[in-house]
C-alpha cells in the first residue's frame, strides 16, 4: 500500500497530511524522520484510532523543514488551518479560572475565565480548581478591603462608600492603596496567615459593634478558607516559583497525562485527560502541552517534562523553562503524577474502550444499513415553536457517533406562522447554502424529526443546491422514542430493533438535538421577558440590555446578582435602580 509513493519521501523533518477519498485533510503530523514516520502507518502493525485512520486515508503529502522545531510550528499552524479530525482527539479544551489585580489607577479584583494566553498580565493569580472558589475569594477580598468595585468610576460616592467598603475613588483622588494593595497581592500569592488574621480582625472590629450577622457570615468565610487550605497539599518546594509538573503513564493505544499546579509551595489543582496516541507517545505529548497552553491557560516560569520530549523545542515553543528532574522534591512529585496518571487510566479506560466500541459498532451499523460507502458526520435538526411565535432550529452535529458540540447550530426563524414544512426548507437552505459558501465540509447524512413532508421539503432545498446528501426521517412510537427510518430515497419503512447499537445511537441523536433545540427556544422565550422587565429602568438602552442578557440569561439570574456585579457592566446608580426594581417587585 503507498509503495510507489513512500519510496520518494526524504529521510528529512518535516509535516505530512493525511486526506480521506473526498480530499479532506483527516490528520496532520510531524516527524524527524518523514521517511521512517510514514512508513509506520502503511507497513507496521497498527492498532486502535490509528488503524481506523489509515483506513480511511486515501493520499498523503509532506512538507520538509530545516529542523524538527521547525516542523512543530507548521504542524500546529496547519492543524489551525484544516483542523482534522483525528487531531481534534488529542486536544484539552479545558480552561482553568484565574484571578487579576487589575493594572488601574484604583484597582479591582476579578475572576477571569477567558485569558489570552500571548498577553502578559501584570497580576494574574491561579488557576483555581474551579470557577465557585476563584469567585468566593474574589467576594472574600471585596469585603475586607475597600476595593473600588464598579467597572466605570461614577460622579458620586455610592452605598459602598457609605458601608466602608469602598473607599470613595470617584470624589476622592489622592488615595493611597498601596499598603493596601500589598496585603492583597500578598494573601494572592499565598499568603494564609495574612488572610486569616484578616477575617478575624474584621470579626472582632464587627462584633465589638453588635453587626452579629456580618460576624456570622465572616465566620462561615473562615470555616471555609480553613477547610480549602486544610486539604491543600503542602508540596517539599519553598522558592515560591509557580511551576507545572507534567507526566502520563501510556498503555495500550491510550495515553494518561496529568499536570499538577504548583503555586507558591502548593499544589493547588490538577489537571488529566486520557487521549488515543495516533503516532508515537512523542508527539501525541508535544501537541497535547502546546494545545493546553496555546488558549486559555498561562505557562508557568518552570514546567517539569518527561525525559522523551526536547527540552529545548518545548522551551522555545512555550517560551518558558522547560526541565527533566531526576532526583529530590521535584522527581518525588513528578513521580506523583505519573502514580496520578496511572490510577486515572485503571479506573477511566474500560469506560472509554465501553464507550468507543458502542460509538463505533453503531456508526458502522447504521452506514451498512442504509447503503452508505462511508458514515462519519451526521447533522440532525429539530423545530420548535410556541403557537407558531418564537419559532426557532436547531442542529446537531456527530462525529463517528460522537457528538461534535463546535458544529453545533442554532437558527432563530423568519416564519410567523406554524409551518413545519416551510421552517424546515429555510433551515436547509440556511445551513447548506452556507456550508456551499464557506467551503464547509457536507454531512454524510442528515436526520430530520418527522414523515415524509419533512424529508421531501428537505430533499428538494438539497436538489436546488445541487448536494447528494442521504436524508432519512425518524418515526417515534408513544413514549416519543425511535422505533423506524424512513428513507429518503425511497421512502422505504425501516424498522429498528430496540436493541441494537443503531437504536442507542439514533436515540442520542433525538434527545440531544431535542435539548438544543428547547433550551435556545426558552432562551429566545426568556430574552423577550427580561426585555420587557428592562425597559421599565431609566438608562437601559439597548447596548446596555444586550448586555445583561447576554450575561444572565433570565430575569431571576440578574435578580440574583448584587449591585457590585451588576455594576461591572451597567453604571452604578443604573445597576441599584434595577436591583431595587427586581427585589419590590412580586
Amino acid at each position: 500500500m503507498f509503495k510507489e509513493e513512500l519510496s520518494n519521501v526524504p529521510k528529512k523533518s518535516g509535516c505530512y497530511l493525511m486526506f480521506n477519498k473526498d480530499g479532506v485533510v483527516i490528520y496532520v503530523g510531524k516527524a524527524k524522520i518523514l521517511f521512517n514516520r510514514l512508513k509506520s502507518y502503511f507497513t507496521g502493525r497498527v492498532t486502535g484510532k490509528t488503524k481506523k485512520l489509515v483506513s480511511e486515508i486515501d493520499h498523503f503529502e509532506y512538507i520538509v523543514t530545516n529542523s524538527e522545531t521547525e516542523a512543530f510550528i507548521l504542524e500546529i499552524n496547519l492543524i489551525k488551518k484544516y483542523d482534522p479530525k483525528y487531531n481534534i482527539l488529542l486536544r484539552d479544551d479545558k480552561s482553568y479560572p484565574y484571578i487579576e489585580f487589575t493594572n488601574e489607577e484604583f484597582p479591582r479584583v476579578r475572576v477571569r475565565r477567558e485569558i489570552n494566553a500571548r498577553k502578559k498580565y501584570n497580576h494574574l493569580f491561579g488557576p483555581y480548581p474551579n470557577v465557585y472558589a476563584a469567585r468566593r475569594l474574589v467576594n472574600l477580598i471585596n469585603r475586607l478591603y475597600p476595593l473600588r468595585k464598579c467597572e466605570t468610576i461614577p460622579k458620586k460616592v455610592c452605598l459602598y462608600y457609605h458601608i466602608h467598603q469602598c473607599l470613595g475613588y470617584c470624589e476622592n483622588k489622592n488615595i493611597d492603596i498601596e499598603p493596601m494593595k500589598k496585603e492583597i497581592l500578598s494573601i494572592l500569592n499565598g499568603n494564609d496567615k495574612l488572610l486569616i488574621d484578616k477575617i478575624n480582625e474584621k470579626i472582632e472590629f464587627n462584633s465589638k459593634n453588635l453587626n452579629y450577622e456580618v460576624c456570622k457570615e465572616l465566620v462561615e468565610e473562615l470555616g471555609y478558607i480553613n477547610t480549602v487550605f486544610k486539604n491543600q497539599i503542602i508540596v517539599e518546594l519553598d522558592d515560591n516559583i509557580n511551576r507545572d509538573i507534567i507526566n502520563y503513564y501510556y498503555d495500550n493505544s491510550y495515553i494518561s497525562i496529568v499536570i499538577f499546579f504548583i503555586r507558591n509551595g502548593k499544589l493547588v489543582g490538577i489537571n488529566n485527560k486520557i487521549i488515543p496516541v495516533i503516532n508515537d507517545i512523542k508527539e501525541t505529548l508535544e501537541y497535547y502541552i502546546h494545545s493546553f497552553y496555546s488558549k486559555n491557560n498561562l505557562v508557568p516560569k518552570e514546567i517539569i517534562i518527561p525525559d522523551i520530549l526536547d527540552v529545548e523545542m518545548m522551551s522555545e515553543i512555550l517560551s518558558t523553562k522547560a526541565i527533566i528532574v531526576q532526583r529530590g522534591p521535584k522527581k518525588h512529585l513528578f513521580d506523583m503524577a505519573y502514580n496520578n496518571a496511572k490510577e486515572l487510566y485503571e479506573k477511566e479506560i474500560r469506560l472509554i474502550y465501553n464507550n468507543e466500541e458502542l460509538t463505533y459498532n453503531a456508526n458502522e451499523e447504521l452506514r451498512k444499513l442504509l447503503n452508505l460507502d462511508k458514515l462519519s458526520i451526521i447533522e440532525a435538526f429539530d423545530n420548535s415553536n410556541l403557537f407558531g411565535t418564537f419559532n426557532v432550529s436547531a442542529m446537531v452535529s456527530f462525529v463517528d457517533g460522537v457528538p461534535s458540540k463546535k458544529n453545533y447550530r442554532k437558527f432563530k426563524l423568519s416564519q410567523e406562522k406554524n409551518d413545519d414544512v416551510g421552517s424546515m426548507k429555510e433551515v436547509i437552505y440556511r445551513r447548506y447554502f452556507r456550508v456551499l459558501k464557506d467551503k464547509l465540509t457536507p454531512p454524510d447524512l442528515i436526520i430530520v424529526d418527522g414523515g415524509i413532508n419533512q424529508i421531501n421539503a428537505c430533499n428538494e432545498i438539497l436538489d436546488s443546491l445541487n448536494l447528494p446528501i442521504k436524508v432519512i426521517g425518524v418515526k417515534k412510537d408513544n413514549h416519543h422514542s425511535p422505533e423506524a427510518i424512513v428513507d429518503g430515497d425511497t421512502l422505504e419503512i425501516i424498522r429498528i430493533d430496540k436493541s441494537s447499537n443503531v437504536f442507542r445511537l439514533l436515540s442520542r441523536i433525538d434527545e440531544e438535538v431535542h435539548r438544543f433545540v428547547i433550551t435556545y427556544h426558552r432562551e429566545i422565550r426568556s430574552k423577550g421577558s427580561i426585555s420587557s422587565v428592562l425597559d421599565n429602568i431609566n438608562g437601559l438602552g439597548e447596548v446596555r440590555k444586550k448586555k445583561l442578557i447576554k450575561k444572565y440569561g433570565s430575569v431571576s439570574k440578574i435578580k440574583e446578582a448584587d449591585v457590585s456585579e451588576l455594576s461591572e457592566i451597567i453604571p452604578l446608580n443604573v445597576a441599584e435602580e434595577l436591583h431595587e426594581y427586581l427585589n419590590t417587585k412580586e
